[in-house]
């Protein structure tokens, strides 16, 4: 479903799909609103219930670069969509430790193209 530098990540649990414009505006003469639309980014919302130590180490490390290309389903374009994104804050709760293995649970960030 989503690809961080052409791999493929764990599928997420929670997949939302913000579409942001940004623009400038200001008021003319006449009191007249003018916008101008600079661009139109992506800001992705994903979490994951349940990840193994391992499946959240790969996802960390491919999320940890300043930017990375992602490709993900764009509910707008309808398809597959590929973009430069960089990653906010990274969280997961750890939900038991048993025989020397960590469990994860509640994993999130968001990804936000450049």
């Amino acid at each position: 479903m989503i690809k961080f530098d052409g791999i493929t990540i764990p599928n997420p649990t929670d997949y939302t799909v913000g579409v942001m414009d940004l623009s400038q505006a200001t008021r003319n003469a006449r009191g007249n609103l003018v916008v101008e639309r600079i661009a139109t980014k992506r800001k992705l919302e994903l979490s994951w219930d349940y990840l193994s130590k391992e499946s959240l180490s790969k996802l960390l490390k491919l999320a940890s670069p300043v930017f990375f290309q992602v490709e993900y389903i764009d509910p707008q374009d309808n398809n597959f969509r590929t973009g430069t994104f960089y990653a906010g804050d990274r969280k997961a709760g750890a939900l038991r430790y048993k025989n020397g293995n960590i469990y994860y649970k509640d994993v999130k960030f968001n990804i936000i193209e450049r």
